[in-house]
């Protein structure tokens, strides 16, 4: 979204982080008195255990992982290795057998440009010097001026503190968020609840500092650990207010200005220079793997195409695009065919626009009642536990032989919930499909999450064969059950 996310991409992405917050206590409300499992024929549970045992086996998701990461690299919507992985994928993609088209989405074209900071004045300095902060813009942040801009810095914990701080002491200045991402929470295993928390201020911090005349806005970077690296994201702009240049710098310098404003005036040196091109034609990648006997009716399989620009966006999210092509990989290699269509969509521009998944549903919205369900990965490829489905209570006997076919390998919860559990499929979801997302351990994610540290070293094959078990399993059981699902 070109100049700053819409309501509505602010409200699929607030479902999309509120899901996990309600998870456990929706489980206890709805399982507190499970329904008994719905029988599949032997012959299909038998076939979800090939499926799970070849994923398992299999290092092709692995392959196509490598190849998005290392010989394409970043794919920010709009650049040229953008377009290179929608070329890639859907010739993977012809290569099996599918049925594959290309969907035109018109997508946000920013370009990041150069991005330095320095604090010019703080107590106790030595004269004539500086020290670097380690900053990066966050997308579709405006820019400063060429030369730069510099301004007092006045550090505030929260929305709150900025509004007691009121227009007279922070017109003029550069608002510092100085938020933790709360790491105890993530070490729990709530790591998507400490990212909730935190990112609130990466994406309004510039609307909320605008308001009381502030010349740009800083947060400190909402994703876990130190290593003095920055985490990019999205910003939000609202029409009516001004427009300010906004930035993440790493923990530690976040650390280092509220330590040096609690003692006197810190004033710091920004230069960003993002440009917002016109917006861009690209493309989701649509590929069928079509149904035997209700080829109409279609289950989705799916991941974001796009990453941000400062890793190689290997595990946000070219892990979720090789799970969901290792679905139709193995299906082929063992001669299966589901009653129903398999779908595999690499979508475009979930990080800085959502424009993929709102143009899919767009030109779907008169055929949603033959879209049986959408799966989407995109927490990373940490050990699955099971899944998440966003379902009416009737469906779950149907789901749970699917989850006892994946308890030998530890991914046997169902985990009903209430909201979205995935970006780019939450305007099906909002239409009434079942949504579905592997329940991932995110205990390591938001290390790399939006860094440059997000490359294909952190993936672990392991983990992601385990994935592509769950999501061929569920995908499968799904597009092959006598029955659908029901909404």
């Amino acid at each position: 979204m070109k100049c700053g996310m819409s309501a509505r991409g602010l409200l699929l992405i607030s479902l999309f982080a509120s899901v996990f917050a309600g998870s456990v206590s929706t489980l206890a409300q709805r399982q507190s008195v499970p329904a008994p499992a719905t029988t599949l024929p032997v012959e299909l549970l038998t076939d979800l255990a090939r499926l799970r045992d070849a994923a398992l086996s299999s290092d092709f998701a692995l392959r196509q992982t490598a190849f998005l990461c290392n010989n394409i690299g970043p794919r920010l919507s709009g650049s040229p290795q953008a377009a290179r992985a929608v070329e890639y994928v859907a010739g993977q993609m012809r290569d099996l057998g599918l049925d594959v088209r290309l969907e035109e989405v018109m997508v946000p074209h920013w370009v990041r440009g150069a991005e330095t900071a320095s604090l010019t004045r703080f107590p106790g300095m030595a004269q004539g010097t500086t020290q670097k902060i380690v900053v990066t813009a966050l997308g579709p942040s405006v820019a400063t001026p060429p030369e730069g801009l510099e301004a007092p810095v006045v550090v505030v914990s929260n929305f709150d503190a900025l509004k007691q701080l009121g227009e007279e002491r922070v017109k003029g200045r550069i608002v510092l968020f100085n938020v933790k991402f709360d790491e105890a929470i993530q070490d729990q295993g709530s790591g998507t609840e400490a990212y909730s928390q935190a990112v609130a201020y990466r994406s309004g911090g510039a609307i909320a500092a605008a308001r009381l005349g502030a010349v740009a806005a800083l947060n400190r970077s909402a994703g876990s650990t130190a290593f003095r690296k920055p985490h990019t994201g999205s910003v939000r702009y609202d029409d009516g207010v001004v427009k300010i240049p906004a930035a993440a710098i790493s923990a530690e310098d976040a650390e280092l200005i509220a330590y040096l404003a609690a003692q006197g005036e810190v004033r710091l040196r920004l230069v960003l220079t993002p440009q917002t091109l016109p917006d861009t034609l690209s493309h989701n990648v649509i590929a069928d793997l079509k149904g035997s006997e209700f080829p109409e009716q279609v289950v989705i399989v799916s991941g974001h195409l796009d990453s941000w620009d400062l890793g190689t966006g290997a595990l946000d999210d070219a892990v979720g695009v090789a799970t969901a092509m290792e679905v139709v990989n193995l299906c082929r290699r063992l001669g299966l065919r589901p009653k129903r269509t398999i779908r595999v969509i690499p979508y475009m521009n979930e990080e800085n626009g959502l424009r993929g998944g709102v143009t899919y549903f767009q030109n779907q919205r008169s055929n949603l009642a033959n879209h049986i369900a959408a799966i989407e990965s995109d927490l990373g490829a940490g050990h699955p536990t099971g899944f998440y489905a966003h379902v009416v209570p009737a469906a779950l006997p149907m789901l749970r032989p699917l989850a006892e076919v994946l308890h030998a390998t530890g991914a046997g919860i169902v985990r009903p919930v209430p909201n979205s559990v995935g970006a780019d499929i939450s305007p099906l979801e909002s239409a009434g499909v079942p949504g579905f997302a592997p329940i991932t351990d995110t205990r390591h994610y938001f290390k790399y999450h939006h860094t440059p540290a997000d490359t294909f070293d952190k993936v672990d094959p392991r983990h992601l064969a385990e994935n592509a078990a769950v999501v061929a399993v569920l995908a499968y059981g799904i597009a092959a059950m006598p029955q659908s699902l029901p909404r």
